[in-house]
């Protein structure tokens, strides 16, 4: 980092806030803010450096293609490298037991050296998720604006990596200066505060990568989407352009989040004097604003539900980014003390995810909350594809409960954060790139993005659609693929990290599909002659009590199988074990036509 930016941290720290203060005091400076530094026309503005030869810009993506979630992006130009986000996603279905997916971050170690810098476009958990995890592995100092920063902090405090991460604060419209990159931050619209777009220079030109976003005109925050700074660097010429393609497939405009917060106002006096509950995403901090305010307005307290909202709630008011009036917040252990009709319950939870608030609540699973007849549930969002059959199970719950629930589109109780259609296309077009490759999105976004650049101009030999694991290598006139690097999906498993691969995953589902059979039995150790057992345990497979007969057939297969084995003077205990699984694989199959895992656990004595 340049002294000028140091300079520029201290005189300005004096007005940063008391969250961000607390670490930036410290000696090793955990947070510095950069002064707006325009870039200008010249060499200055593109990194230009006497004597150094022109190269390729190398962009590797590690993840966020061809699925929703674990965004994360590696740019490299003549040896030096910055990352641009580090998210999660949430595991599918089929990974048993699994709590979030990473990205691979081999490519990452391998070239620690080479990192000035991560730059993280916004606070969502598919752009901020898998950082501490990187962080772990490699110290990279960390740049994007204060709420998204304050989220970030939470995180490293979980991990015990606070201390030790240099997490700097800038502001849209700063630049920063990283040696062979120029990173200038664009403010656009999101469904959270303080989202960016960032524009990348170095000497070979000029690559802008949107982040999430959307032309808001009535946005919550009163900022719109920075069009004219966009607008301007399409002028000056851009190189290439990566954008999100998350609504691709949408036609139109995504509406304004000024339109929940009316339709909040509508379905709140409509409740009458019933108790109002919405789920919402916890990062949804402009919703949360919009229900504070409606709640306020109408006389009701409000108390929350979820940790991660609570957590989000606590960093977004100490930072200013929420205003919450005196006596309207109510801890939840209150919830009791106040009638039905002076209380709204804000929760975590409208995926249907398992163990969030409103899915104990709507299972009858939750401490504090009972869910009643006189009960008006918003799900102030739209579910995640994959997600549909877990909320509609819980929308059918509650309301066998006999609470009224309002969660379809008509009711305009939700609005994207992304870009439509018509949106995509005036990005294209202000920002006018020679190159696109569309990101964000699973296939058929990315191949819907593609389509609307062509139809604004841009030429369809210079679109690339890539994948995870893919490099692309940019000039200012060729767009080539590289040589592919390591990008497959890690797995977390509690404190585990990557140690649960796709066999442990299968004997998972088996497990979960077909159950277990355990049999256990103790042979001598001279003779191999059984002496007790087998017995037989069966967890997943079938009901002990109601199959005597086919647990009775189990352990005559398994001491068939030992007694073959003795006979036929087979002392090898793993070969004993084989035998026996074997044989009480071939009788339960026989019998019932599934396949368990069957687990011998023989001693010798």
């Amino acid at each position: 980092m340049q002294k000028n930016n140091t300079k520029n941290f201290k005189k300005e720290n004096k007005g940063a806030s008391k969250f961000a203060g607390k670490q930036a005091n410290k000696p090793a400076k955990k947070h510095n803010q950069f002064s707006n530094r325009k870039k200008k026309n010249g060499p200055s503005a593109n990194g230009s450096k006497q004597g150094k030869k022109s190269s390729p810009v190398k962009i590797a993506f590690l993840g966020g293609l061809n699925e929703i979630g674990k965004n994360m992006t590696v740019y490299e130009y003549n040896n030096e490298m910055i990352i641009v986000d580090c998210g999660l996603s949430f595991p599918d279905q089929d990974m048993f037991g699994v709590d979030l997916v990473i990205p691979d971050f081999d490519y990452v170690e391998r070239n620690a050296q080479k990192i000035k810098g991560i730059f993280i476009t916004h606070g969502h958990e598919d752009h901020i998720g898998g950082l501490a995890y990187l962080l772990k592995k490699v110290r990279i100092p960390v740049y994007s604006t204060k709420l998204t920063i304050g989220l970030i902090e939470g995180k490293l405090r979980e991990h015990n990596l606070l201390n030790s991460v240099q997490l700097n604060v800038a502001a849209p419209g700063d630049v920063i200066d990283l040696g062979e990159f120029k990173v200038e931050l664009i403010h656009v619209n999101h469904s959270i505060p303080d989202a960016l777009a960032f524009a990348i220079r170095c000497r070979e030109g000029v690559i802008i990568q949107t982040g999430d976003f959307k032309i808001d005109s009535t946005p919550i925050d009163g900022e719109m989407i920075d069009l004219a700074r966009l607008s301007q660097l399409g002028k000056e010429g851009v190189m290439c352009l990566l954008s999100d393609s998350t609504n691709a497939e949408r036609p139109g405009f995504t509406e304004s989040e000024k339109k929940v917060g009316e339709s909040f106002e509508t379905l709140f006096r409509k409740a009458g004097n019933r108790r109002i509950l919405v789920a919402t995403f916890a990062s949804n901090i402009h919703r949360v604003q919009q229900i504070i305010n409606v709640a306020k307005a109408l006389k009701r307290k409000v108390a929350l539900f979820g940790r991660s909202l609570e957590n989000v709630v606590a960093i977004a008011s100490e930072l200013g980014y929420l205003d919450i009036p005196d006596n309207v917040m109510i801890k939840s252990d209150l919830i009791n003390k106040f009638a039905p009709e002076e209380l709204v319950i804000i929760t975590t939870g409208s995926q249907g995810e398992p163990m969030s608030a409103l899915s104990r609540m709507a299972f009858s699973d939750h401490r504090k909350v009972e869910i009643c007849p006189n009960d008006y549930v918003i799900i102030s969002a739209t579910p995640i594809p994959g997600n549909e059959k877990t909320v509609s199970k819980v929308v059918n719950e509650l309301m066998k409960l006999g609470a009224e629930v309002v969660y379809e589109k008509m009711y305009d109780v939700h609005v994207s954060g992304h870009a439509c259609q018509e949106e995509l296309k005036i990005m294209l077009g202000i920002v006018n790139p020679k190159f696109f490759v569309p990101v964000h999105g699973e296939q058929k976004h990315l191949q819907k993005h593609a389509m609307l650049a062509e139809s604004v101009g841009v030429d369809k030999k210079n679109i690339f659609i890539a994948d995870n694991g893919n490099v692309i290598e940019i000039t200012k006139d060729t767009l080539k693929q590289g040589a592919s690097v390591p990008a497959d999906k890690v797995l977390v498993d509690g404190y585990g990290v990557g140690d649960i691969g796709n066999v442990v995953l299968k004997d998972r589902k088996h497990l979960a599909e077909d159950g277990i059979i355990i049999i256990s039995a103790v042979i001598d150790y001279e003779s191999g002659e059984l002496i007790t057992g087998p017995e037989v345990v069966t967890r997943g497979f079938i009901y002990s009590k109601n199959s005597e007969e086919i647990i009775d057939g189990a352990k005559n297969a398994a001491a068939k199988a030992i007694y073959n084995c003795c006979d036929h003077n087979i002392v090898d205990l793993n070969a004993i074990k084989g035998k026996t699984r074997d044989a009480v694989l071939r009788y339960v199959y026989d019998k019932t036509k599934r396949s368990p895992i069957v687990l011998p656990m023989i001693m010798e004595v």
